[in-house]
């Protein structure tokens, strides 16, 4: 007889207490939805799986004994994940009904929807998805229950290799002998599977299919290529209706797409993952390098540049080289292994090693525009989002233990400022504090100071901020900031890390108040994360429309005629004179035809000059919304600019 059927038949009282605390009592055990059907037809209709005494389970999982419970409907993040994640089964069922050999491999869930890779004989195509989005419509209207059974992993091994399921297979021996293998059926197909899924295939009703990608299984080049298939899923209509307008915001505002309008930057495949800047993105580069350069002057802090490549010893005396091996770049001089830099920190030990430093020294902050290099997977480039050479704002910070506090909340006041600056709203700024994770370095006592300082840090302020159990860093806990976009989008950019190990591996010592020898703590700390990435960002969230003091060309002078040709280069002479970067076009066009030109390439003002502006000697001024600004002097227009460009230096 199956074990629900014993549960079922099972004359043992259950207690089930409810999120609300109210409790109710059964003379058997129950399952979650029996439990749902019993408060309420409309709840049980929206249940799609339970938590039980904390665990994530089926809504057909009996309840046994004494539980806390709570019903997952679709509209909860939990309800959510379930839904998506049976979507993916979803898929992967049409795929192999419409076309027969396709093996599946593995199917999660991810931000917004889930992905399914397949192994078939060709790749997948746009037209293909069609096709298999209408078929999982198909089977989601036939109701096809779904249904867990747990199996042994022989058993596991013998149906999916009689299913010729090579993938699963594989995954499957690899599994702990030991470990609970599970198998969620609908209608005749399979698939192995931990769960939680939906009672039903009706209750899997608004998805979309977004696109095929190649896929190396297990994401090894070596392997084989699979055709990955993406998709999205949601509880109704109006979630995916929105999901789907903010997708086409997302790719009006692609700063890999808007590189080549704006002419910024590229790449190519000779140097994979490395930026090629045109003039007018390294303008933007160089503005935000000259900006950041003035706000940590004013911080106190110490510019400094150390070497690009340096001997292995020292990246295995960091620590870095055990785990991060992988991912840096080699070369091989004088016999000797040398490593391209991933980071800056044990270079600034070094610095802060030479001659014998005080506590009168700290705190010492060293800071760096330091160009790094890292091998990251070819899959994982994206633009400037994900790069393998870039260019960090990064700082070191050298302080006794009892100075952690004070300089994370002036580093914070100091985020703050950047991103006001750059257009972002501290307001909606996320706060995440990351603490001691299982293995780690240094005493509970001075874990105990680090956090106590970030959180105060934090509350001080009176910020909202969130707590990472067990994540921060072996070597100490960390803050990490994430900032909004204007629709919406959340992007991790600033952290400040406490380092105990790092001083003591590469023996940074100072003389302390009891003129003893102490270790320092190290604070790393990043505002911006990598000029690449946030230049990603900044191009997006501006939609490519950057402000006066970051845009490449701030004005483009036009003439209307030959005869206000030379009325024209004056203007555009002064304006260079200034500092202000002007650009002419005396081209003989049509004014209509240059104005919607610069206007495309996002030049902020217009400056038009025809025969009436060149007889009195001023200019017509013209926004790229097309707002008329009037007539003005070259000096009035000097001074506005200079004003507007200069407000956040």
């Amino acid at each position: 007889m199956p074990p629900s059927t014993l549960l079922a038949q099972s004359k043992e009282q259950v207690v089930i207490t409810l999120p609300d605390q109210s409790v109710k009592t059964f003379d058997r055990p129950i399952t979650a939805m029996q439990l749902a059907t019993d408060i309420g037809a409309s709840l049980a209709k929206a249940t799609v799986g339970a938590i039980i005494n904390g665990k994530i389970v089926d809504a057909s999982t009996f309840i046994t004994g004494n539980s806390t419970v709570s019903l997952i409907t679709a509209n909860s993040k939990e309800g959510l994940e379930i839904i998506r994640h049976s979507t993916a089964h979803l898929l992967a069922m049409a795929t192999q009904q419409l076309y027969p050999g396709a093996q599946v491999t593995i199917g999660p869930v991810i931000e917004n929807g889930f992905y399914y890779d397949f192994a078939y004989e060709r790749p997948f195509t746009p037209e293909d998805l069609t096709k298999i989005e209408l078929k999982m419509k198909e089977l989601a209207k036939q109701n096809l229950a779904i249904t867990r059974s747990v199996i042994t992993k022989e058993e596991a091994v013998d149906k999916f290799t009689k299913l010729g399921e090579h993938y699963k297979v594989l995954i499957i021996k690899d599994l702990p002998d030991n470990e609970e293998i599970s198998v969620y059926k609908q209608g005749d197909w399979m698939d192995l599977c931990r769960g939680p899924h939906v009672p039903s295939t009706k209750n899997l009703k608004v998805f979309k299919l977004e696109r095929v990608a190649g896929a190396y299984w297990r994401g090894d080049s070596k392997n084989q290529m699979l055709s990955r298939i993406y998709g999205t899923a949601w509880a109704n209509k109006d979630d995916l209706k929105q999901y789907i307008k903010i997708k086409e915001e997302e790719a009006k505002r692609d700063h890999r797409k808007l590189a080549k309008t704006l002419d910024l930057f590229h790449f190519q495949q000779e140097s994979p993952g490395m930026v090629f800047w045109h003039p007018n993105g390294w303008t933007i580069y160089q503005q935000i390098k000259s900006y950041m350069r003035k706000v940590l002057d004013k911080a106190g802090y110490l510019e400094v540049n150390t070497p690009q490549i340096v001997d292995v010893s020292l990246w295995e005396k960091s620590g870095h080289w055990d785990k991060y091996d992988e991912n840096m770049f080699t070369v091989t001089s004088e016999h000797r292994e040398m490593a391209v830099k991933p980071m800056n920190c044990p270079c600034h030990v070094q610095i802060f090693n030479q001659g014998i430093k005080s506590y009168r020294d700290l705190p010492l902050r060293l800071a760096e525009f330091g160009s790094c290099h890292r091998n990251e997977a070819s899959g994982a480039l994206h633009g400037l989002a994900r790069v393998r050479g870039f260019v960090q704002d990064d700082a070191h910070i050298f302080v006794e233990e009892n100075q952690i506090q004070q300089e994370v909340s002036a580093f914070i006041d100091l985020l703050h400022k950047v991103y006001a600056d750059f257009g972002f709203n501290s307001e909606k700024l996320i706060y995440k504090l990351s603490t001691r994770p299982e293995k780690r370095v240094g005493s509970e006592e001075i874990w105990d100071k680090a956090e106590e300082a970030l959180a105060k840090s934090l509350n001080d302020k009176q910020l909202d901020w969130q707590k990472c159990p067990g994540e921060g860093a072996f070597y100490g806990p960390k803050l990490e900031f994430t900032l909004k976009d204007c629709i919406g989008r959340e992007w991790q950019c600033g952290t400040i890390q406490v380092d105990f190990s790092m001083p003591q591996r590469l023996n940074a010592e100072y003389i302390g108040r009891d003129g003893e020898k102490h270790f320092p703590v190290m604070l790393h700390r990043a505002i911006l994360g990598s000029f690449e990435r946030f230049i990603a960002i900044l191009i997006e969230h501006y939609a490519g429309e950057l402000p006066l003091w970051l845009a490449p060309t701030q004005v483009v002078v036009m003439n209307i005629s030959d005869n206000s040709e030379a009325w024209a280069n004056k203007v555009y002479s002064e304006l260079q004179n200034q500092g202000i970067r002007a650009k002419i076009d005396v081209r003989n066009e049509k004014i209509g035809f240059k104005i919607r030109e610069h206007t495309l390439l996002k030049v902020p003002y217009m400056v038009i000059v025809g025969d009436k502006e060149a007889e009195q000697e001023i200019i017509t001024l013209r926004l790229k919304s097309g707002e008329n600004q009037g007539s003005m002097s070259i000096q009035n227009l000097c001074s506005m600019l200079q004003s507007e460009s200069n407000m956040v230096l």
